[in-house]
């Protein structure tokens, strides 16, 4: 597709749902050209959607769990807010843009606008939360053997200051049920949070977080997820989850800009995880001869000073791409396509499926093995087929990840299956 006839059609991204506040009128992408019909089991309308990414043809890319790709349209929303605020010298802070680029996000996540705070990844979300609860010596914290390292050493910088206590629990792949109970014996009466992935880095594995936020709720516990794996996946309610806090990036699955990440709170968490890192913005007036400040009144609260508002601009616009296909219908690419390989690798001899048979606990990463050839030989094998793939050693996993996205197609996963296949011959 032609540069200029490209144009002309991914802006049918903002067609429906318009933020004409964010980037200006005349810019290109706003052009209101329609896409092709939404259907999720046509191959055609996912090609489709694969010319609106720079990904080259050549190299199938299969690390969308540590990197997404942006669609042209994020990156051309990106350089038109650019251009627009250094022909004026302008930072481009605008309380309206805010509420706007937040809504889509918000309509993605399942909650309200005023419980998101914009963050630069989920890593700073999870400091957040994490130093800003009331948490003091002794204090327990449950948490998982298959952390990210972003979710591990924020916990254990507050163990080294503080002196909580951290209880680690192995997720088991068997049930969810197994994995409830396994939290459950854990608790003590110094319980007083719950840290876990919605959805594992290592195996892919989806945690039964809203019977998980039930327990955590009849015991007085917090609950907080760690959302890099699980937003702009597949479609989910965070009311509906019932966690005090979520954190994700924006730079995975939700395929916006690089160093752009949400942090969701839960209204009545507002004065219970405390703002730590403040500054210009993060506040609703104050006086600093009385001594006196106020907090803003939602969680912008956690957000503070000079900020890149058109990385801020491209998270709301990869949102309304997501929402121009459709939730569901990125979640039904994502699982046929994950489905297709776990059920291709599963029957390959000296294969190991690590990630989860139970259909309804496999996202769109699948983990697997050799037996007989390490992780890292067998990922410069797969190199060879112009493969990208993603290492796991996380948690003793040691195995070989493969994500899945909207951009993969079959074709992509046959190389893939067959350069496994030949490992070793």
């Amino acid at each position: 597709m032609k540069r200029e006839e490209f144009l002309k059609t991914v802006a049918g991204v903002v067609a429906a749902t318009s933020l004409p506040a964010i980037v200006r009128a005349d810019t290109p992408i706003l052009s209101t050209s329609p896409w092709p019909a939404v259907d999720s089991a046509d191959e055609q309308f996912w090609k489709f959607v694969r010319t609106q990414f720079p990904l080259t043809q050549d190299r199938a890319y299969f690390n969308t769990g540590g990197l997404g790709a942006s669609p042209y349209v994020v990156i051309d929303a990106v350089k038109a807010k650019m251009d627009e605020l250094e022909k004026i010298s302008e930072t481009g802070h605008n309380d309206q843009i805010w509420k706007e680029v937040k809504t889509p996000i918000a309509q993605l996540l399942g909650c309200d606008p005023e419980e998101l705070a914009f963050m630069r990844n989920a890593t700073e979300g999870i400091n957040v939360v994490c130093n800003g609860l009331p948490l003091k010596k002794g204090d327990e914290i449950i948490a998982t053997t298959h952390e990210h390292v972003a979710n591990s050493v924020p916990w254990l910088a507050l163990l080294k200051r503080e002196g909580v206590v951290i209880r680690l629990f192995e997720p088991s792949t068997f049930s969810a049920q197994e994995n409830i109970d396994r939290i459950q014996t854990l608790i003590t009466r110094k319980t007083r949070l719950i840290s876990i992935p919605h959805g594992t880095t290592t195996t892919g594995q989806i945690l039964p977080v809203k019977e998980i936020s039930k327990l955590a709720k009849s015991k007085n516990i917090w609950l907080f997820l760690d959302g890099a794996q699980t937003a702009g996946m597949f479609p989910f309610d965070l009311h509906d989850i019932g966690c005090d806090a979520y954190a994700a990036c924006g730079h995975k699955w939700m395929l916006g800009p690089k160093e752009t990440g949400i942090l969701y709170v839960r209204k009545e968490m507002f004065d219970v995880i405390q703002a730590k890192f403040v500054g210009a913005y993060s506040d609703n007036g104050f006086d600093l001869a009385k001594g006196t400040l106020a907090f803003h009144p939602s969680a912008q609260r956690y957000e503070y000073g000079t900020v890149n508002v058109p990385l801020r601009v491209g998270l709301g616009v990869a949102a309304q791409f997501l929402q121009r296909i459709g939730m569901e219908n990125v979640w039904k690419r994502d699982k046929a396509l994950s489905t297709y390989l776990f059920n291709a690798l599963s029957q390959l001899p000296q294969i190991k499926v690590l990630s989860p048979a139970n259909d309804a606990e496999r996202s769109a990463m699948i983990t697997f093995q050799h037996e007989k050839i390490p992780f890292l030989e067998l990922q410069q094998h797969l190199n060879t087929f112009k493969l990208r793939t993603r290492g796991v050693s996380e948690g003793g996993v040691n195995g070989l990840r493969i994500a899945t996205h909207i951009y993969n197609n079959f074709e992509e996963l046959d190389r893939l299956i067959e350069g496994v296949r030949t490992a070793g011959v």
